[in-house]
């Protein structure tokens, strides 16, 4: 009961900064293809005691878990923005391009998040409903702008742009994810009902 009462209260200020310079050193070691960085290599790039890691995280798979959420948060808060600066569906085509980066990017995580995919781990379906989730958000806002054809939902797009990013062990792979993504794009324009 105790435990359950520590993990609901908001972190001192001290252990939120060790949070975050754990996080910050873990995603520099994943992204840069150090998948096998040790937990005591983390802790001492963050300037911390390897009991810091695990007072925040349980085990090396939560600290990965964490990371990779992080990632896909800071990806799927990015529709609000691009809405605000641009046109439905400018925001959509830059967010494709997005999530292309976002697949390079896991591509430097992707031997480190091998060891959460043999567990029940919820973190890659959470990862796929965010992102089609933001997807729908921009493809209801190109549709009702009258830039997107409608009837296309963002599951549907996150399928299809798994099959691009999958191609990603190939040599030259993201200049040709980009080419496809925009036919993709220029789709999705085609038969669109132009508003007004």
């Amino acid at each position: 009961m105790e435990a359950l009462l520590q993990s609901s209260r908001p972190l001192r200020a001290d252990a939120r900064r060790n949070r975050e310079a754990l996080l910050a050193a873990a995603r520099e070691a994943f992204l840069t293809g150090e998948a096998d960085a040790h937990v005591e290599e983390i802790a001492r790039r963050a300037g911390v005691a390897v009991g810091t890691i695990y007072r925040h995280f349980e085990t090396r798979e939560a600290l990965i878990e964490e990371v990779y959420r992080q990632e896909v948060d800071d990806l799927c808060a990015a529709p609000t923005e691009l809405l605000n600066r641009h046109a439905p569906d400018e925001a959509l085509r830059r967010f494709l391009l997005l999530l292309v980066e976002h697949s390079a990017v896991s591509k430097g995580m992707a031997v480190a998040l091998e060891s959460i995919m043999a567990t029940d781990s919820p973190v890659f379906d959470d990862a796929r409903t965010q992102m089609a989730q933001a997807l729908d958000r921009l493809l209801e806002a190109g549709a009702a702008a009258g830039a997107i054809r409608g009837g296309v939902s963002g599951r549907t797009l996150l399928r299809a742009l798994g099959g691009i990013c999958g191609m990603r062990a190939t040599e030259g792979w993201r200049d040709e994810a980009v080419r496809i993504t925009a036919i993709l794009f220029d789709g999705l324009r085609f038969g669109a009902q132009k508003a007004g």
